[in-house]
């Protein structure tokens, strides 16, 4: 790989699109971060994974008590805590076991959803970005439009709505997959 020509790519783009690409392109550097993260966080932690849960219900169900007991123990879900719990209770105060376990679930939801907002933000603000990035654009084009005069050349006025429109795309781009 020729990382000099990579590296004239690059800049070449940002040189193309201005500060409002560069702004993004860091931004969408910190969003793959954080989806890169979220993405290890969640395997780690079992999520979507409930077969063997699913299991132990129907042997809870049908009264294998303890096989049950065993089944979620081997569960690699970020629940099994909790249906553990509710599993070795016994005939506790059912309000105050409910209450437990739901701090309980609420508390590994709160890990889990650690990073969301981060996404939203970007989400939200990089197509503002890209329509701002338009704007200074079109502005620009139509300056050099004016400083033109009367020998007005319509390839000034088509490059600069390609590079304005530019930045649109590239808020967009980075805020779908953030999304």
């Amino acid at each position: 790989m020729d990382f000099d020509r990579v590296r004239q790519t690059i800049v070449g783009f940002l040189e193309l699109g201005g500060p409002v690409v560069a702004i993004l392109l860091c931004i969408s550097v910190v969003a793959l971060a954080t989806i890169i993260l979220k993405i290890f966080q969640f395997l780690s932690a079992g999520v979507g994974r409930r077969a063997r849960l699913e299991e132990a219900l129907r042997l809870w169900d049908h009264g294998a008590r303890a096989e049950a007991q065993s089944v979620a123990a081997r569960s690699r879900s970020h629940v099994r805590h909790v249906m553990l719990e509710a599993m070795s209770t016994g005939r506790q105060d059912r309000p105050a076991l409910a209450a437990r376990l739901s701090g309980r679930s609420e508390a590994g939801l709160v890990k889990l959803e650690s990073g969301f907002r981060l996404l939203d933000t970007i989400a939200h603000l990089a197509p503002l970005l890209g329509l701002f990035g338009t704007v200074l654009g079109m502005i620009e084009a139509f300056r050099q439009l004016q400083g033109a005069g009367a020998s007005v050349d319509p390839s000034i006025l088509a490059g600069g709505i390609w590079v304005a429109l530019l930045t649109t795309a590239v808020g967009l781009a980075v805020a779908m997959p953030s999304s």
